[in-house]
């Protein structure tokens, strides 16, 4: 039995290493248009992990953060409040599972809870553009924010239930 908990514990460690991976490489891909107040990061769909298996939350997060830290033009605020903004939102998720248990209530969920939090990053480019929090500056960068995480969310939900089916990201 111990074995067995051994492999399981490698597996997930080898997964988020993967996952962490994956969302840096789909990150760097389209890196002009992953950063700034308009963000079309692919990346994001990986956030949808989170409804299927908890555990591996923690690629997700490592990945948001390395890319982060390593390439982003926001540098350790960028890990702050990126890091921060991604492990409030998996975490609201993993927990969902307790009264959501429906897999797509909960990637609906998902979805506007990571589009909602997006208000961290905005509060970030405020700070780093020298604008208030709470001017227009703040609400025009909130709103589109707000937009470009649901739209990669929403497209990209049908598309990980569908990858799920394969992969079983559950069985870990």
């Amino acid at each position: 039995m111990e074995k067995q908990g051994v492999q399981t514990n490698t597996q997930i460690i080898i997964l988020n290493g993967l996952i962490a991976g994956l969302y840096i490489a789909l990150t760097l891909v389209i890196a002009p248009i992953a950063q700034g107040p308009i963000q079309f990061r692919i990346s994001e769909s990986l956030n949808h992990i989170v409804v299927f298996n908890k555990k591996l939350m923690w690629g997700v997060f490592l990945g948001v953060v390395v890319f982060n830290l390593f390439f982003s033009h926001g540098g350790l605020m960028d890990v702050v409040f990126g890091g921060s903004q991604t492990l409030i939102a998996l975490l609201l998720t993993a927990y969902s599972e307790k009264w959501i248990k429906d897999t797509k209530k909960r990637m609906i969920f998902n979805t506007f809870i990571f589009s909602i939090s997006m208000i961290l990053i905005a509060i970030m480019i405020s700070i780093l553009s020298n604008q208030a929090i709470g001017s227009s500056f703040f609400w025009i960068t909130y709103g589109t924010l707000f937009l470009s995480e649901l739209i990669v969310m929403s497209i990209s939900a049908p598309v990980i239930y569908y990858i799920n089916k394969f992969v079983h990201f559950d069985r870990y």
